[in-house]
């Protein structure tokens, strides 16, 4: 998904099974399993296959057009932004019996992906006063909303606001994501089409997952030098340095695949 997000999706063109096969091996993907990728894929019904003669070729199926345009748009914004926060908090209630451990999964990974943090069981906070509609959405679509409650407020005189972070997100883990992250591609300069078409595609398929780990809090509530920021700077840089070669490898892919 990563690769035909970053170079199938702006072409709006199918793509043959023989191309995917060699970029994932590009990318030390045997042909056995990029196929049995691909095979997932549209099962998934993000791709659907079109035979011609003895070959055959990809598209994107609606869905998968829209789930890699909005998967995109967050990667590649994620971590532009500056938040500029006023202090108020973002508090959830909403309780799920010990029985109901699967709902309790889902509501738990909606919130996170929301950005919520969980400081004690049933209690979910969030510096962003804006996820309110998707935390009533969320709460809604579980069958919740009827004993969910929510309150914005400024964090009293009681306790700790840093230790209230701490206990609602894993900042540690992610603050080594990050230095990992960082220290696998700064001294990264390949040459060469082929070595920067990978370079590109593990870049982007690394960064993907922040979107998914980061609840992106304003700089007030984080450790300073907060490692987060300069690997978005990296990732952005890269990005920008690495694109035009990588996009002009698929081309000459393309070209080649169509006049063989």
């Amino acid at each position: 998904m990563t690769v035909l997000g970053e170079y199938a999706l702006p072409r709006d063109k199918p793509v043959w099974t023989s191309m995917l096969v060699e970029v994932l091996g590009i990318l030390d993907v045997e042909e056995k399993s990029a196929r049995q990728a691909l095979a997932r894929s549209a099962a998934e019904g993000w791709v659907v296959s079109e035979r011609v003669g003895r070959r055959v070729r990809w598209s994107l199926t609606p869905p998968g057009r829209r789930l890699l345009t909005e998967g995109a748009d967050r990667i590649y914004a994620f971590g532009r932004e500056e938040r500029h926060w006023n202090g108020q908090w973002l508090m959830l209630i909403v309780s799920v019996p010990e029985a109901k451990r699967d709902l309790r999964h889902r509501l738990r990974t909606r919130l996170t992906w929301a950005g919520f943090g969980s400081p004690v069981a049933g209690v979910w906070v969030s510096p962003d006063l804006s996820r309110q509609r998707e935390a009533q959405q969320i709460v809604s679509e579980l069958g919740l909303d009827a004993q969910a409650m929510s309150f914005t407020a400024a964090y009293g005189e009681v306790g700790e606001q840093e230790s209230m972070v701490a206990r609602s997100w894993d900042l540690t883990e992610l603050k080594d994501r990050y230095e990992d992250f960082i220290d696998r591609f700064t001294g990264l300069h390949p040459t060469g089409g082929r070595a920067v078409l990978r370079a590109q595609t593990e870049l982007v398929h690394e960064w993907r997952r922040f979107p998914f780990l980061d609840p992106q809090l304003p700089a007030e509530l984080l450790p300073a030098k907060w490692s987060g920021t300069k690997a978005a700077e990296l990732f952005h840089h890269k990005h920008v340095d690495w694109r035009p070669e990588a996009q002009q490898y698929w081309d000459d892919i393309v070209e080649a695949e169509e006049a063989g």
